[in-house]
């Protein structure tokens, strides 16, 4: 049973673009499973903007989001634009369990979340911003120019115009479209709202407007259920160290792609999930220490086939 985050294309060329300047909206992850899921090329045919009830330029957006959040995967299949199939994950969540269809669920978002930003193939610029650029307070300027430094790191060519397109994309994943008196414009038929990309109820970045500032919400997460954070800390230690039985607190909280960056969560937040996890998963994981060292030690259960320990942790969740 593969799953649909843990395997990355590490050799693969990151890919900048797809989604034509739209944060998905409510409706559209499901809206791409569902049409996928009947009609592979569904994304490629005239009479897609019909079924999907789209302009063009969102049926490309929509294709883009249900790529980038790990819900729909291209098959193995001659020429540049292949048909897609829905994953492991979005099987559960929309189709066959049905987990939640219409992610009403907050654990729903923050595991679409976490798939978005460890995806350093499609997702780049979330990935960056949220796992490299340290800053709590920045300016799309800062953070812009943080990008361009590491996209040159990363030998890949690109424009200002192109980062900062990618960047005003990515802040309105995250940031309400409100306006300050909280009235409800009009456009195309939907309120700011409607507009507003699910993410934004995370509430992990804030704009304050009277200093044209952003800032990263750091602290607890609430709304974060135990068995998310589980998953996400499962795939972290996969991809960072395979089966290796130990990984130490500290990269937990603080390395690239951890869930300590990625949920935006301090120390004493990661350290109240990894006690919740041992007092409620028994026999998973241990907080221990060492020499002064806080270390995560998985029992051999978990190391034998942690996919499936990870998976479990959501199927926990959700049944």
């Amino acid at each position: 049973m593969a799953n649909n985050n843990i395997s990355q294309h590490k050799q693969a060329k990151p890919i900048l673009g797809g989604h034509e300047t739209f944060a998905f909206r409510n409706g559209w992850l499901k809206k791409g499973v569902d049409a996928a899921n009947l009609n592979g090329t569904i994304f490629t045919k005239d009479d897609a903007l019909v079924d999907l009830g789209v302009g063009k330029n969102m049926v490309r957006s929509i294709r883009h989001w249900g790529i980038v959040s790990g819900l729909l995967e291209e098959c193995e299949a001659k020429g540049l634009t292949k048909p897609l199939k829905p994953t492991w994950l979005a099987q559960r969540l929309f189709i066959n369990e049905k987990w939640d269809p219409y992610l009403e669920k907050d654990g729903s978002l923050w595991l679409i979340h976490w798939q978005i930003c460890t995806n350093r193939l499609r997702g780049l610029i979330w990935a960056i911003s949220f796992s490299e650029y340290l800053e709590t307070e920045f300016t799309k300027q800062s953070l812009g120019n943080f990008i361009l430094r590491q996209l040159d790191h990363l030998n890949l060519k690109t424009t200002r115009d192109m980062v900062f397109r990618e960047l005003d994309c990515f802040l309105h994943t995250y940031v309400t479209t409100r306006t300050s008196n909280r009235q409800k414009s009009k456009v195309d038929g939907l309120s700011e709202d409607n507009l507003d990309c699910p993410l934004a109820e995370l509430d992990l970045i804030r704009y304050m407007p009277e200093y044209d500032l952003y800032h990263f919400n750091v602290g607890p997460k609430i709304t974060l259920p135990v068995e998310v954070f589980g998953y996400a800390l499962l795939n972290f230690i996969f991809t960072k160290k395979q089966k290796s039985s130990t990984i130490s607190l500290e990269e937990c909280i603080y390395q690239a792609n951890s869930p300590g960056q990625i949920f935006k969560l301090d120390e004493s937040s990661v350290v109240d999930y990894l006690v919740e996890i041992e007092r409620r998963f028994p026999g998973g994981l241990r907080l221990i220490e060492t020499a002064g060292l806080s270390q995560i030690y998985l029992t051999e259960a978990i190391t034998m086939n942690i996919q499936a320990s990870a998976n479990k942790f959501l199927q926990g969740y959700y049944e």
